[in-house]
C-alpha cells in the first residue's frame, strides 16, 4: 500500500441481483486531492461511491467482490468495522438532507454519536465545521433556528459541515450541486477547492466542465467499466479512448 493513497480499489465487481454493475474496477485516490468520477447516467458512478462506505449493504440484492482499502484497511473484508468506516469516510448526497432539528443540533449529532459530550468541545466542533464549510458568517447568529429553513445552497453547505464534524479524512460527494442554482453551485465548487487542502475528495458528477474545473484526477466510467483514469488536465486535452472523447464532447451521455 502506498502512503500517497487514502483509498485504493482493486478488481472491484458489484451486482444488484444478477445485474453486473461495476466490472473489475481498479483505481486509487490520492491524499489531499479531488478525483472526479464522471460518466453518463447508469454507468455505476454512484454505486462505486456507495460501495466505498458500504451504503449499498442495506440493499438485500447487492453483492461486491474485490478489495477497497481505506487507509490500508480492506473495508470489504468480512470483519471490517462499518461504524468506524463511516466516521472516516463522510458522505454528501445529491439533494441536501439536513436533519429536522436546529443548525447546532445537526452539527452536534455525529460527534455525540461518537462519544463526545463536553459542551466546550462540541461548541468548537460546531464553529470549526461551519467555518470549513464557508457557512459560519451566514448562520452564526441563528444556530438554534431549524436547519430546513435555510436556502438550498446553505442546506448543502450545512450537510458538508455535518460530514466534516467527525473529522473524516475522506469526503464522498455524489453530484452535490445537481439540485442547486448556479450561484449556490459555484459556492460549493469553490468550497471543494478549499477543502482539498485537508481532505481526500471523491466527486461524482455528470457535468464534464465541473469535473474539469475542480478535480486533479478524473475517472470515466461507461457501462460499468473504468474506461480511463488519469490527470484531469490530460484527459481534458487528449483523452486516450474514443468513448471518453465522445462523452466530453457531448456525443454520448
Amino acid at each position: 500500500m502506498s502512503k500517497r493513497y487514502k483509498i485504493e480499489v482493486e478488481h472491484l465487481n458489484t451486482w444488484f441481483g444478477k445485474k453486473h454493475i461495476l466490472k473489475d474496477i481498479s483505481c486509487y485516490f490520492e491524499d489531499c486531492s479531488v478525483t472526479a468520477i464522471m460518466g453518463p447516467s447508469g454507468c455505476g458512478k454512484s454505486t462505486l461511491l456507495r460501495t466505498i462506505n458500504r451504503l449499498n449493504d442495506t440493499i438485500g440484492t447487492f453483492r461486491a467482490k474485490g478489495h477497497i482499502y481505506v487507509e490500508g484497511e480492506d473495508v470489504l473484508a468480512p470483519d471490517a468495522d462499518v461504524y468506524y468506516l463511516r466516521k472516516r469516510v463522510g458522505m454528501v448526497f445529491q439533494r441536501p438532507n439536513p436533519f429536522p432539528m436546529s443548525i447546532r443540533a445537526n452539527l452536534e449529532y455525529g460527534p455525540k454519536l461518537h462519544g463526545i459530550s463536553d459542551k466546550d468541545e462540541l461548541e468548537d466542533i460546531v464553529v470549526q465545521s461551519l467555518k470549513k464549510a464557508a457557512l459560519w458568517d451566514e448562520v452564526k447568529d441563528n444556530l438554534e433556528h431549524p436547519a430546513p429553513n435555510l436556502s438550498g445552497g446553505q442546506q448543502q453547505r450545512l450537510c458538508i459541515a455535518r460530514a466534516l464534524s467527525v473529522d473524516p479524512p475522506v469526503l464522498l460527494m455524489d453530484e452535490p450541486v445537481s439540485s442547486l442554482d448556479p450561484i449556490s453551485a459555484g459556492k460549493i465548487e469553490d468550497l471543494i477547492t478549499e477543502l482539498k487542502k485537508d481532505y481526500t475528495i471523491i466527486l461524482v458528477t455528470h457535468n464534464v466542465q465541473q469535473a474539469f474545473r475542480v478535480s486533479d484526477q478524473a475517472a470515466f466510467l461507461y457501462l460499468g467499466e473504468l474506461v480511463e483514469f488519469d490527470n484531469t488536465s490530460r484527459i481534458a486535452q487528449a483523452p486516450g479512448d474514443e468513448r471518453t472523447e465522445a462523452f466530453i464532447t457531448g456525443r454520448i451521455g
